[in-house]
């Protein structure tokens, strides 16, 4: 009952009050919070905690019992020295870089948040969320710390990052106090690879000296089975092992660059941008040199995980 009404508060705020939650546009880096821009609200435990501490001033001056009243005027100046830390918690707390290695649209993405206290004492209990996923560190003082939050990617290309929010029930639980944080800042999301692709093309013939030639005489590796392998090439023993069906793949030797080209493939665009990552994957993973062609870039050739995150990144951003 109290989070729901929580919620409503927030989304109240976000409606009439865009300044207080920072809710329409997104700020440069890096972002400084100052009392200004922290917020505390009562927690559940909170609201309890005050409901008893007014009963016991009502009892105290009811039945005229001095002690009470002293131990209930403690308490109360106690929790006010709490709101006060609770509220410096945030304070100072600067937000400085934002980054993220790439992963594939559909997969979870790791967003690293860098902070960094300037002034105060150690901050402990910090939180930060987003939507259904939250983490917690701390900060010491005078000092930076990382914050991992856990992302869902639903297409390819730049991500923003999006709205985020910082808060804490550091000291008593009594309050939290937070604050929302809008970056201006994206992460790079890679498309999907295409499931159970065709094996990589022998390249464009016509270039010699960049063809890949399979199967050749050299074993080169195991890889999961896709339709149209021969079932002479199965690995039987291996897939036992691994309980799912492994193919053997043979290369030639003397086989350099194979040849990835878009306008090869008579696809729709997004189907194009898949199997041409997985091509890319499947090329990395067993370190053979490859070349991309996109409708306005050649890449290559090449080979090695460095040139595979170039490609990767040009398939990404195609308009």
């Amino acid at each position: 009952m109290l989070a729901r009404w929580r919620d409503n508060l927030m989304r109240l705020a976000e409606r009439r009050l865009p300044a207080l939650t920072r809710y329409r546009q997104s700020e440069p880096l890096p972002i400084r919070l100052h009392p200004r821009r922290v917020y505390i609200l009562p927690t559940r435990f909170g609201l309890g905690f005050a409901v008893l501490l007014m009963a016991m001033l009502i009892g105290a001056l009811n039945f005229n019992n001095n002690p009470a009243l002293l131990l209930a005027l403690l308490v109360a100046a106690t929790t006010m020295i709490g709101f006060h830390h609770n509220v410096g918690q945030l304070n100072k707390v600067e937000l400085q870089g934002v980054a993220a290695d790439p992963v594939h649209a559909g997969q979870p993405i790791r967003l690293r948040l860098n902070f960094r206290a300037t002034g105060g004492s150690e901050r402990p209990e910090l939180i930060v969320d987003q939507n259904d996923t939250q983490t917690r560190f701390s900060l010491p003082s005078e000092g930076a710390a990382e914050a991992f939050l856990l992302l869902p990617t639903l297409r390819r290309g730049r991500m923003p990052v999006g709205r985020f929010r910082i808060w804490t029930e550091y000291p008593f639980g009594i309050t939290w106090a937070w604050s929302v944080l809008h970056p201006q800042a994206q992460v790079l999301v890679y498309p999907a690879p295409e499931h159970a692709a065709p094996a990589l093309p022998t390249g464009d013939p016509r270039e010699q000296g960049q063809r890949l030639r399979f199967p050749g005489d050299d074993w080169h590796g195991l890889r999961e089975h896709r339709p149209g392998d021969p079932p002479k090439h199965v690995a039987w023993k291996p897939s036992a092992r691994q309980e799912r069906l492994l193919v053997k793949e043979f290369a030639d030797p003397q086989s350099q660059a194979v040849l990835l080209d878009w306008h090869a493939l008579h696809l729709d665009k997004e189907a194009r941008i898949s199997r041409l990552t997985r091509w890319v994957i499947d090329a990395r993973d067993r370190q053979l040199p490859f070349r991309l062609r996109l409708p306005e870039i050649d890449l290559g050739p090449g080979i090695g995980p460095a040139f595979a995150a170039s490609c990767l990144r040009e398939l990404a951003l195609l308009p």
